[in-house]
């Protein structure tokens, strides 16, 4: 693997900290949600935002775009939205009497898919071949997507009348699970104070984020992620977690390989916003919950005993033993 000069990994970790910044621009707190989003940008992989209406999943995800300076588009779903309303579609052009190709707002590089859970399980897979194969087949041609292109789709977990469960197919394909949580009374006291100076209506405050990174940038940061130390006995310990939660009691099914490959993709991402260029066991600690907590499904045993999937992956992470690297 090529060795990384400490000089270039050090302004990879400023490059990153001003994306922070920036961010913090717009978004008060969640700290730890913005941290999650920023390794999963470096990891190359997609975001699956879970949160009650109003903690500002939207807000977070348009700073972000705003922030890299990179071509973004909002895709609201709804329970009549056909996949070609994502991916796009052919018409007739009268001039020529040829199909016209209409790009779908998918080839972007920042989408945000809000509220994704209220199309149908169809319209959901549209997503699927983009966010793996970072292409899109139309009328039997396939159109690569411009890179870097990242999902970000948010969820609300509490209300279930018109929304339809995510298939596990697609879920899997999401790097992280992030859950947004209710902010401390000072977090909030500060959110209505910025929200409510000098606006009348409900417009985002992302005047003050500015761009920091661009299309290069962030490609350049992607490849040294990938390029980031990982010793043999880290990736088996991100392993023997993934496999200990398909052996766990209350687990009725356990992460597939891909959790393991998104374990370490994250822990590689954790340290280069760290500044090191090496991996270590509690870089994959670090980021085991949001690379997990959507892979696992709970035994209906566990679900009466009022248990969720954080407590049972910390549990897990718990008694893995890390090794000493």
């Amino acid at each position: 693997m090529q060795h990384v000069e400490a000089d270039t990994i050090s302004q990879a970790a400023g490059l990153l900290g001003d994306l922070r910044a920036a961010i913090g621009h717009a978004m008060v707190g969640q700290s730890a949600v913005i941290e999650q989003v920023l390794v999963a940008l470096v990891a190359s992989g997609h975001v699956l935002i879970e949160g009650v209406p109003g903690l500002g999943k939207t807000l977070l995800v348009r700073a972000l775009a705003q922030a890299l300076s990179l071509a973004h588009a909002r895709v609201q779903f709804t329970p009549d939205m056909m996949p070609s309303d994502i991916t796009g579609h052919a018409v007739l052009d009268p001039s020529t009497r040829e199909l016209r190709l209409v790009r779908g707002p998918v080839f972007t590089h920042v989408l945000l898919a809000d509220e994704i859970n209220r199309a149908p399980a169809k319209t959901q897979s549209a997503l699927l071949e983009a966010m793996q194969e970072y292409q899109v087949t139309l009328e039997g041609q396939t159109h690569p997507l411009p890179k870097p292109f990242m999902v970000l789709a948010t969820q609300n977990p509490v209300e279930t009348e018109g929304t339809y469960p995510l298939p596990e197919a697609q879920l899997d394909r999401f790097l992280f699970k992030v859950e947004i949580g209710y902010p401390s009374s000072a977090e909030e006291a500060a959110v209505v104070a910025r929200a409510t100076t000098g606006q009348a209506g409900d417009e985002l405050p992302l005047a003050e984020v500015k761009p920091c990174l661009d299309r290069l940038a962030v490609s350049t940061l992607q490849r040294l992620a990938a390029q980031q130390r990982v010793d043999g006995q880290v990736i088996d310990y991100a392993v023997r977690i993934v496999r200990g939660t398909r052996e766990w009691a209350g687990v009725a099914m356990g992460s597939g390989s891909r959790g393991a490959l998104a374990l370490v993709r994250g822990a590689r991402a954790v340290a280069l916003l760290d500044g090191r260029d090496y991996v270590t066991p509690d870089d994959i600690k670090r980021i085991a919950l949001p690379a997990l907590r959507h892979r696992i499904a709970l035994a209906p045993d566990a679900l009466l005993e009022g248990r969720t999937t954080n407590d049972l992956l910390a549990e897990i992470i718990e008694t893995t033993v890390a090794p000493r690297v």
